[in-house]
């Protein structure tokens, strides 16, 4: 029997967070994850600043969400740093996950190429950094998904059978 997925949401956005424009990343990507079968425990936007953002990851985490995604700050813009903010507090970098990403977003756009999308697993929990636009972010998380369930039991430390 598989357990169901625990998410945890994060809208990584100066503007959003402070209510100077309305996140449509975090629903595109609740409405994906419910899609998908999966339960959604925990939502925010926060500022694109690395303690806010490591803050939140870890506090996700704590709470119990196996799958933590985020959408933004994965660019190359001066306050885009939700890569630095994951892997200041990550155990290991998943390359594929963002390698995947990217090569399937260039199909789409040039622009794919100067994504910094990533995975990684922070305390028992898979993180992974998508695009900011909603689009993005959904169709990123579809290139990946099948992987998903396999990388989030070993991030809780379920055995797995292969």
């Amino acid at each position: 029997m598989s357990r169901q997925i625990t998410v945890g949401i994060v809208t990584v956005s100066d503007r959003a967070s402070a209510g100077e424009y309305e996140d449509h990343g975090g629903p595109a990507l609740r409405a994906a994850s419910i899609k998908a079968g999966w339960e959604v425990l925990s939502e925010a936007v926060v500022p694109d600043e690395l303690e806010a953002i490591q803050r939140t990851i870890r506090g996700f985490s704590a709470q119990g969400c196996a799958l933590i995604l985020t959408t933004g700050g994965t660019g190359i813009a001066v306050r885009d740093v939700t890569p630095e903010a994951v892997r200041g507090i990550m155990r290991v970098e998943i390359p594929g996950f963002g390698e995947a990403m990217r090569m399937k977003s260039l199909e789409i756009t040039p622009n794919a190429i100067l994504s910094r999308s990533l995975a990684a697993i922070v305390d028992r929990s898979l993180v992974i950094a998508l695009p900011g636009k909603p689009s993005g972010a959904v169709e990123c998380l579809g290139f990946v998904m099948g992987a998903i369930p396999h990388a989030a039991k070993l991030a809780q430390g379920v055995p797995t059978s292969c």
